[in-house]
């Protein structure tokens, strides 16, 4: 068995226990009654949890509610908290000698989220990513692969979200190579797009998969490049994969539809357009959503969403577009539980996916209010002013 697929405990057994049965469901896309009234009762747990652990979410379980979401649960309290007020504090629901990991959401410049963890929280999520794997066939214990990361190369200090999971995601196929794009200078990274280049060329004479991940507007300008320099196309060894996270942010003007772009890495490095999956995940909300093999990013059964109306923030119905609000009991070290993103997206219940799994699922359409808050992906875009 992966380790990250091993049982965890939450912090206290008698007042979460809803919720360890809740993360015990091994299934990720599990839906039903009995799953939507788990999830309500470990809400419920988890509220109690942090208004007895902070004056932040006692004052704001006093206050008015917010108008209920369907797809969240008509009787899931869910009090909104904006992503962007952990740019700007810090609230704990532990104590400080209890966390175990500290990430940041942002590079070297600019507003960043501390987010800090608990044992229980960070394996938690370690888990639902693996289970989410496993679900799609992705944990090879015994076929080992070459990596290249789009993020960036560990260095001292470096608290990145992002470049923990990165790599993170190496420990479900044993590494053979492991190359980052984003290579530590001592000052600070730069974007390697020939180290890149001769990367993936050096990869695609091998006899084992190769595994790309991270930021895409990296493997596009990757892939763009290779092509201004006339080189033929790649056929990288089959079982390969491309897991992206991170969005286009910052090169919103140079960014492909989803649909040309698979199809450019496809035709440059002989990946199938279902072994290319796209991801949602920030710091603030560490649930993993992963693309379906048709692309839909499905909530799982750990976590709701919903869609807010950017004036009013009253839930929309399925279809229209408004601000992402995602919830989930897992977190027990911030109140992080139901997060407003600066994202906006629009929700679709599962029937209208092809996939097997029946959870609705969300596209994201881009951020709103960008110029204040800074992501992991725009301080990386710097990386890439003055290419071409």
């Amino acid at each position: 068995m992966n380790p990250h697929l091993a049982p965890v405990q939450v912090p206290d057994p008698a007042a979460l226990a809803r919720l360890q049965r809740l993360c015990d469901i091994t299934e990720p896309y599990a839906a039903g009654e009995e799953a939507d009234a788990l999830f309500a009762d470990a809400m419920r747990e988890v509220h109690d949890w942090h208004a007895r652990r902070g004056d932040f979410f006692r004052a704001l379980l006093a206050a008015p509610a917010p108008d209920p979401a369907p797809t969240v649960g008509a009787d899931v309290l869910a009090p909104l908290v904006h992503a962007t007020f952990f740019k700007r504090h810090e609230v704990l629901s532990i104590p400080r000698e209890e966390v175990a990991l500290h990430l940041t959401s942002s590079g070297t410049t600019g507003q960043k989220s501390q987010m800090f963890f608990d044992t229980w929280t960070i394996r938690a999520a370690q888990r639902m990513v693996a289970r989410i794997f496993d679900h799609y066939g992705w944990i090879t214990p015994d076929q080992p692969v070459n990596y290249l990361l789009y993020s960036y190369e560990p260095a001292p200090g470096l608290r990145l979200g992002t470049s923990f999971t990165d790599n993170y995601l190496c420990d479900f196929a044993p590494a053979r190579q492991v190359v980052h794009a984003l290579r530590h200078t001592g000052s600070g990274h730069e974007f390697d797009v020939h180290g890149c280049v001769a990367t993936l060329q050096r990869f695609a004479e091998q006899d084992v998969p190769v595994r790309i991940l991270g930021f895409p507007a990296f493997l596009h300008f990757t892939l763009e490049r290779m092509r201004a320099m006339g080189l033929p196309p790649l056929r990288l060894p089959a079982g390969s994969l491309v897991v992206l996270g991170g969005g286009w942010k910052g090169h919103a003007d140079r960014q492909l539809p989803k649909e040309e772009f698979y199809a450019e890495v496809t035709e440059r490095l002989g990946i199938p357009g279902d072994r290319i999956r796209d991801t949602f995940g920030s710091v603030e909300h560490s649930v993993p959503y992963v693309e379906c093999a048709h692309h839909r990013l499905h909530v799982p059964v750990w976590s709701r969403a919903a869609v807010r109306d950017t004036g009013t923030l009253r839930p929309l119905p399925y279809g229209e577009r408004g601000f992402l609000h995602l919830v989930s009991p897992y977190i027990t070290s911030v109140p992080a539980h139901s997060v407003v993103m600066g994202d906006l997206a629009s929700l679709h219940p599962g029937s209208e996916c092809p996939c097997p799994s029946p959870t609705d699922w969300f596209t994201v359409h881009g951020r709103a209010g960008v110029s204040r808050n800074r992501s992991c992906a725009v301080a990386a875009a710097e990386l890439m002013k003055g290419m071409s």
